[in-house]
């Protein structure tokens, strides 16, 4: 009997170490970026590695935040946290910064050709900075034009391919409706990373750029105040868009438009989902979502969003970092992530997945837009050229500085980061 007992014993004690020894790895994700689907695929994960420990920090609901607390965590090279969801916009910032551990050090040059290829080519190529892969991608994302489809359809109105079509559908529908809780186009102006976005939209759709392939600053004086101007005639010369856009983040936008509360909205794919499965949603079955109108004469233009994934530099779980990415990185994550979360996939083959179609009808038309979809300015100041812009577009919103002054000061920042 006492042998049974201390053979026991020994199996428990044996059992507790192995506990003990299990690798731990912390992940850091956004707000938005739905915490409660990644737990499920870091689960499937723990699963598979039961030697591994995934645990999750959550913060900040906009990109910006995110990377206010991360600058603080990684500047004092911090270990506790191991893998980073990291916008598109940041692999830059991270090299400059060594703040991400190259991952070319768990794979050969030829693998990682092979592996890169598997990915749409702007996700590929916005994660390898000065020859050096930072990131691997997670889900690829663009800006679309959501609308109320029973609304449209009210009205006998096809949606709108060009801005005027959408300004002049805007206004029908209000002045038919009479409802003092509904807006037109929804975009974002408050000072965000979305805001960006909102300000290069008409820069884009003109067939203008901030820079050129090889990194000279070429975005024209007329070129930044058109486009706030575009913004600010939005609402006080067509009065579709409400006089508070200064305060409208994206997913202030998101949360309205579920609420029944815009005709139009400027968004990133994530709220399809939202407006379709959430609990307190008014708008499901009324969403329809297409390309970003165009002006007269020029194109549609979309602006390109998408997470990645990167290792911390200062993590010391690094090799065990890597497998957890090269498993959040696959064709089986991100379809999950597609299905449950709408996220866009950063494969091209999803978009024509059965599973992934059936819980987002639209993505069979989303795949042009993504690989057509114009990216940011890659620098390694891009938080100080992002600054200048949704600065400038945020103040013109508030009226606290005209299109014209805020164009130039616009210019002379952008002169100051890029060398004139």
């Amino acid at each position: 009997m006492k042998k049974l007992f201390w053979l026991a014993l020994a199996v428990l004690v044996a059992s507790g170490a192995v506990a003990q020894q299990a690798t731990r790895l912390r992940v850091f994700i956004g707000g938005q970026q739905r915490p409660d689907v990644m737990r499920k695929i870091l689960d499937a994960y723990q699963q598979r590695n039961p030697g591994v420990r995934v645990e999750i920090e959550v913060g900040g609901a906009t990109s910006d935040q995110q990377q206010q607390y991360l600058t603080t965590v990684l500047a004092s090279r911090d270990p506790s946290i191991d893998v980073i969801l990291i916008d598109v916009i940041r692999p830059a910032q991270y090299a400059a910064a060594k703040w991400s551990d190259t991952l070319d050090k768990y794979l050969p040059a030829a693998s990682r050709a092979n592996l890169l290829k598997q990915y749409l080519p702007a996700y590929a190529k916005a994660n390898v900075i000065n020859g050096q892969l930072i990131a691997l991608p997670s889900f690829a994302d663009a800006q679309f034009l959501y609308y109320r489809k029973d609304l449209l359809e009210k009205y006998n109105l096809k949606p709108p391919t060009t801005w005027d079509e959408a300004i002049k559908q805007a206004q029908t529908i209000l002045a038919g409706e009479r409802n003092p809780n509904l807006n037109g186009i929804g975009f974002m102006g408050n000072i965000s990373e979305g805001t960006v976005c909102s300000f290069l939209l008409p820069i884009w759709a003109a067939g203008g750029d901030v820079d050129d392939d090889s990194g000279k600053l070429i975005l024209t004086e007329a070129q930044a105040r058109n486009s706030l101007q575009f913004w600010l005639d939005l609402m006080d010369k067509h009065k579709v868009s409400p006089p508070n856009m200064a305060e409208k983040a994206q997913d202030t936008i998101r949360q309205e438009m579920q609420a029944g509360r815009w005709v139009f909205g400027t968004l990133f794919a994530y709220a399809w989902n939202r407006f379709q499965n959430d609990a307190d949603s008014q708008v499901k079955g009324k969403i329809g979502v297409v390309p970003l109108p165009r002006f007269e004469g020029g194109r549609s233009a979309s602006c390109l969003g998408g997470w990645q994934w990167t290792i911390s530099d200062f993590s010391k779980n690094k090799a065990q970092a890597y497998k957890l990415v090269r498993y959040l990185s696959s064709p089986e994550v991100s379809k999950v992530l597609a299905i449950e979360a709408s996220n866009l996939p950063v494969f091209p083959s999803l978009y024509k997945d059965p599973d992934v179609l059936k819980a987002n009808p639209w993505f069979a038309d989303a795949l042009p837009v993504v690989q057509a979809a114009r990216a940011r300015p890659v620098h390694p100041r891009y938080p100080e050229v992002a600054d200048v812009m949704r600065k400038a577009l945020n103040a013109v919103l508030a009226r606290t500085k005209t299109p014209e002054a805020a164009a130039k000061e616009v210019i002379g920042g952008l002169q100051a980061i890029y060398g004139k």
